[in-house]
C-alpha cells in the first residue's frame, strides 16, 4: 500500500522529469536555430567574398593564397563556436541526468531523514552498466527492507528481488557479510546499501521487511555468543518494532536449530525440539527460538503480520570459504587434493590434513541449494500464512555419503576419509517435513543435491584461483582451539 509521501514523491519526481523534458526541447531548438543562422551568415559572407574576389580579379589586384586563408579563418571559427555549444549541452545533460537519478534516490526518504546513497558519477557517453530488472509501476512495486542483505543467502535475495523490480534496502554490519557479494548493484536507482548493526535501531518507510541478520555458522555464533544473541532478540524486537509502525509484513528466517538433536524424524514445525539451554550451540538455538516468540507476540498483541521460515542446511556460492560448515570443509580440501576432515560443522578441532568423520559417519543431513531457499522465502512473505514453515531440501544423507560425493564429484581427489569422537551437542539426524510448505504456499526444491553442488564446486574453484593470483595463500578449513567470548 502507497502512502501519501510517497504519492507526493512521485508526483514531485515526474514534475522534475517534465521539466527536463521541456528543457531538452528547448535546447534542441536553439541548436536547430543556431545552425540556421550560422548557415546564413556563412552564406552572405561567401557571397561577399566573391564578390570582392570577383572585384580584385578584375583590377589584376586579387591573391588566391590570401583567398584560401580568409576561407579557412571562417570555417574555423564556425567550427569553434559549433563544438563549444555542443560541450555545453553535454554538459547540460550530464547534470540533469545526475539530478534525476538523486531525486530517484530520495523518494520515500527525505521526511524521514535517513540515509541516501549518491549516485554514481555519470557522464553523456558512460553509465554503469546493470542486470536488466522488471519493470513495475508505483502500485506493483515494493520497497523492500532486508537486513543481513551483504551476507550468503541475503544477497541471493537481493538479486532475486532486484530482478524482479522492487526496490531494496540492504541493511548489514559486514560482520559476516561482505559487500562484494551486492556490488553489482551499487549505484542502481532501486537499490540502497546500509552500513548498521539491527542491534540498533532502524527508521525507514518500507512494505515488507525480511530478517536475515544473525550469523549462522557455528564459529562465527559461537565467536561472540552474547552480540548473537542481541542480534537474535533486540535485533527481532527493532524489526518488528519497525514493521509495527509501518504496517509492514516481517519475514524471520529461524532455523532447523530450534529442533535440537531430534527425537522425531523427519521433523514436522509442530514438534517442540530438544534443545540443550545452556551448551556451546544454545546462544543460536535459543536466540532464535526466543525470536520466534517475538513475533508471535507482536502479531497476538500489536496485529504484526509475520511470516516464519525455519530453514534447514544451505549452500550455494557466495559462502564463506572458511565459515566451518561442512559444505565448504569439504569442497576446499577435495579441490586442494588433501585429506579431508569430515565432521557436520567442524568447530573445536583441527580440521586441516585428514577427511575425518566426527562420530561413526551415520549422522544424516538434508542440504538444499540456495536459489530453492530463496524462492520459498519469496512464496512465504508473500503468502498469507503466519506458522512456522520449514524450508529445506528432503534428499537425506549420512555425513560420509556426503563426503564421498563431494569427494567424486573433484576430480582426482584421492581424499581418505577418517572417522573420530561425535562433538557435542551434534544432532544425529535433521530432514525437514515439508508437507505444509508443499500445501500453504506451493513450494518444493527444484534443484537436485549434485547439481547444487557442481556450481559450489565450481564457485570455490574460482575463488581459491582468484586468492593465489592476489597473492594470498590458500584458504584452509576453520580451525578452532577454543571459543572466545569478546563483546
Amino acid at each position: 500500500m502507497l502512502s501519501p509521501r510517497r504519492v507526493r514523491n512521485y508526483s514531485l519526481s515526474m514534475a522534475t522529469r517534465g521539466a527536463c523534458g521541456v528543457l531538452l526541447v528547448f535546447l534542441f531548438i536553439f541548436v536547430l536555430i543556431s545552425n540556421t543562422s550560422n548557415k546564413s551568415i556563412s552564406s552572405d559572407r561567401v557571397e561577399q567574398r566573391e564578390h570582392m574576389v570577383n572585384g580584385l580579379d578584375v583590377e589584376g589586384q586579387g591573391d588566391e593564397p590570401i583567398i584560401e586563408a580568409n576561407k579557412n579563418a571562417i570555417s574555423d571559427d564556425t567550427v569553434s563556436s559549433l563544438l563549444e555549444r555542443i560541450k555545453l549541452l553535454e554538459d547540460e545533460l550530464s547534470s540533469m541526468r545526475t539530478r534525476m537519478d538523486d531525486a530517484e534516490n530520495r523518494e520515500g526518504n527525505v521526511e524521514n531523514g535517513d540515509e541516501i546513497v549518491a549516485p554514481l558519477p555519470t557522464t553523456f557517453f558512460f553509465r554503469k552498466s546493470f542486470p536488466s530488472v522488471r519493470y513495475r509501476n508505483e502500485e506493483t512495486r515494493k520497497r523492500i527492507l532486508i537486513t543481513g542483505g551483504a551476507g550468503f543467502v541475503g544477497s541471493h535475495l537481493v538479486d532475486k528481488l532486484m530482478l524482479d523490480g522492487h526496490e531494496i534496502i540492504a541493511l548489514d554490519n559486514y560482520f559476516t557479510g561482505r559487500k562484494k557479494n551486492i556490488e553489482h548493484w551499487i549505484g542502481h536507482p532501486n537499490f540502497e546499501m546500509v552500513h548498521h548493526d539491527v542491534v540498533n535501531p532502524y527508521f525507514v518507510e518500507v512494505d515488507q521487511i525480511y530478517h536475515l541478520a544473525s550469523p549462522a555458522s557455528p564459529p562465527h555464533y559461537m565467536y561472540n555468543p552474547v552480540k548473537t544473541i542481541k542480534t537474535n532478540t533486540l535485533g527481532t524486537i527493532n524489526m518488528l518494532g519497525l514493521a509495527k509502525r509501518m504496517k509492514a509484513t516481517v519475514l524471520l528466517a529461524s532455523t532447523s536449530e530450534v529442533y535440537g538433536d531430534p527425537e522425531v524424524h523427519p521433523q514436522p514445525e509442530t514438534y517442540w525440539g530438544h534443545v540443550n539451554t545452556i551448551g556451546p550451540r544454545a546462544c543460536y538455538d535459543e536466540g532464535k527460538r526466543v525470536a520466534e516468540s517475538l513475533m508471535v507476540a507482536y502479531n497476538k498483541q500489536e496485529n504484526v503480520q509475520i511470516r516464519i521460515a525455519r530453514i534447514f542446511n544451505t549452500f550455494g556460492p557466495r559462502m564463506h570459504m572458511n565459515d566451518g560448515r561442512v559444505v565448504s570443509n569439504f569442497i576446499i580440501q577435495a579441490l586442494q587434493d588433501k585429506p579431508i576432515t569430515v565432521s557436520y560443522y567442524n568447530v573445536l578441532f583441527v580440521l586441516f590434513y585428514f577427511l575425518q568423520i566426527y562420530g561413526n559417519g551415520t549422522q544424516t543431513r538434508s542440504f538444499q541449494y540456495v536459489t530453492d531457499l530463496v524462492d520459498g522465502l519469496i512464496k512465504l512473505m508473500n503468502s498469507n500464512y503466519s506458522l512456522p514453515v520449514n524450508i529445506g531440501n528432503p534428499e537425506e544423507h549420512t555425513i560420509g555419503q556426503f563426503a564421498a560425493i563431494i569427494r567424486d564429484l573433484v576430480p582426482g581427489s584421492q581424499s581418505e576419509i577418517i572417522n573420530q569422537e561425535s562433538q557435542q551437542d551434534d544432532p544425529q539426524q535433521r530432514r525437514p517435513d515439508i508437507r505444509r510448505a508443499a500445501e500453504q504456499i506451493q513450494w518444493r526444491p527444484q534443484v537436485l543435491m549434485k547439481d547444487g553442488l557442481l556450481k559450489t564446486i565450481e564457485y570455490f574453484r574460482a575463488e581459491i584461483d582468484r586468492n593465489k593470483r592476489g597473492g594470498k595463500p590458500p584458504p584452509e578449513p576453520v580451525r578452532h582451539g577454543g571459543l572466545e567470548s569478546r563483546r
